[in-house]
């Protein structure tokens, strides 16, 4: 399905910077949709083992818990590139030129200082629970079957940090924009209307029929 934004691209060192980095968010989004495809596996093997063998998937809420991060942080970066996110489109629909700029530059600075605290926040949960003298590099595991937990911990961050890089490119591009009044910047999700969003969908589904 079509997406309520559209970025554009062009020969500028930015929006080759935005691709590069997109590619990585998407290989990001892909891992987070397999732990969700393999948790999904492992729900078939422990229901099917506690049916017929009286015995489920020893710590499956363990591996619930690790794969958590995966399914709720690798594809934030991917969706903020391409204008997902939940946003006030009504507000945001009725600006245009430099004041949705200005705007969007705005929020994107919040958030961008909200995910730099959540970096360091973090991060420092992660150190907390990872040692090298402790046996499996962890001061604390799961309950059940005792898996380390420093993993999960460390995904947070690393998503976080690629969240925040996507924000400064974001941030850059609605200066360049605002500074230079283009109608088309690069590297920004750019809203669109009802109307174009129903012919991209359009598109895109009269391409799969083909």
């Amino acid at each position: 399905m079509a997406g309520s934004a559209v970025v554009l691209t062009d020969d500028s060192w930015l929006s080759r910077v935005d691709l590069k980095l997109y590619r990585v968010e998407g290989v990001l989004a892909l891992v987070s949709g397999l732990a969700v495809f393999s948790l999904m596996l492992l729900a078939v093997v422990s229901v099917s083992g506690r049916n017929f063998f009286g015995q489920p998937l020893p710590g499956y809420v363990d591996w619930i818990e690790q794969a958590m991060p995966l399914i709720a942080f690798m594809g934030i970066a991917f969706t903020q590139r391409d204008g997902g996110h939940i946003r006030m489109d009504m507000l945001v629909g009725v600006l245009k030129g430099r004041p949705l700029y200005v705007f969007e530059l705005f929020t994107t600075f919040i958030m961008l200082v909200f995910m730099v605290l959540m970096v360091w926040g973090t991060w420092a949960h992660f150190q907390r629970s990872f040692d090298f003298a402790s046996p499996l590099w962890s001061r604390d595991s799961s309950m059940d079957i005792g898996l380390p937990i420093w993993p999960a911990k460390l995904l947070a961050p690393v998503a976080f940090s690629v969240l925040s890089l996507r924000l400064v490119l974001q941030a850059i591009g609605y200066v360049k924009a605002i500074i230079s009044g283009t109608s088309e910047p690069v590297a920004v999700p750019l809203p669109i209307d009802v109307a174009t969003q129903a012919a991209m969908e359009a598109s895109t589904m009269s391409g799969r029929e083909e």
